[in-house]
């Protein structure tokens, strides 16, 4: 604090110098911080874990500290992964997940445009309670109806026996958080829009996208996350090895008598680090989206 002398001596100035309000003394919080602290170890232990055993080999497992660096790092189980079909299952993960993603964003997206701007008809309020509806509905409690249409439909043991259902569960909770965004849109714009004679299209393209762009980063990982990381479907809907995706693949490293848990880490490493590229990529998107209704 410095004091200044004005003309009249008989008021003192007073100047508030440093960071904060004025009056207003920070403190550190130190309980928040030690809660913080503790939070981040329960977080980085088990992916430090995760990360050295990968570099051990199953011998030295178990004879030494599970905590501790590899005395001789070895990138064996990386190529055992490797070998053992990384590559195609990958790939598959990957068909699944992209051929999954894009349909479900794309129709989420026209659908909560058209309930948001046109909202007033009685079909469109069904269908949104209706898209509503399958929240409450758990994956696990339709898996046998969805088992039983696949096989009708000859699609089993195929890619599409996932992506058709993936994109079915992904949709609701899509069309939720891309319809609250559109909702914020000013209505101004988009009446500003129609005088311009722009069509339907052309403003949900031009206009609507662009600002709820957040969103549509927020429900593309989200979905992508859900997907890569799918066992369920996999495990049911498929039998052929060379449709298994990446999660269900982890079972080629489980033997009669035992697991190979370095190469099991090894393969949940590599299959992890698409999804961080993933977020490192969209991250501040994906932020603004998450935080958006926070700001209101």
């Amino acid at each position: 604090m410095a004091t200044t002398l004005t003309n009249d001596p008989s008021r003192v100035a007073v100047e508030h110098s440093g960071p904060g309000p004025k009056g207003v003394t920070r403190r550190p919080n130190w309980l928040a911080g030690a809660v913080s602290l503790f939070w981040l170890a329960i977080v980085i232990v088990p992916i430090y874990w995760i990360v050295i055993t990968s570099f051990k080999l199953q011998t030295n497992y178990y004879s030494e500290n599970p905590l501790v660096p590899p005395s001789e790092p070895t990138l064996a189980n990386y190529q055992m992964v490797i070998e053992a079909g990384f590559i195609r299952y990958f790939i598959n993960s990957v068909v699944v997940t992209v051929g999954a993603v894009v349909p479900t964003v794309a129709v989420s997206f026209m659908a909560a445009y058209a309930i948001v701007r046109s909202g007033r008809g009685r079909f469109l309020r069904y269908t949104n309670s209706l898209l509503l509806m399958g929240l409450a509905i758990p994956h696990q409690a339709t898996i046998i109806p969805i088992y039983l249409i696949i096989i009708k439909l000859g699609l089993y043991d195929t890619p599409m026996a996932m992506i058709l259902p993936s994109i079915a569960f992904s949709i609701p909770l899509s069309v939720l958080v891309l319809s609250n965004f559109i909702r914020d849109v000013p209505k101004e714009l988009f009446e500003s829009m129609r005088l311009d004679g722009a069509s339907e299209l052309g403003t949900l393209w031009n206009l609507a996208l662009p600002l709820t762009r957040p969103a549509v980063v927020t429900v593309v990982v989200y979905n992508a996350l859900a997907i890569w990381n799918g066992f369920l479907l996999p495990l049911i809907l498929t039998q052929s090895p060379e449709q298994r995706t990446l999660p269900l693949a982890l079972w080629s490293f489980q033997g009669q008598y035992g697991i190979n848990v370095p190469a099991v880490l090894a393969s949940v490493v590599l299959t992890t680090l698409p999804i961080l590229v993933l977020y490192v990529v969209g991250r501040r998107q994906l932020l603004a989206g998450l935080t958006a209704g926070f700001g209101k």
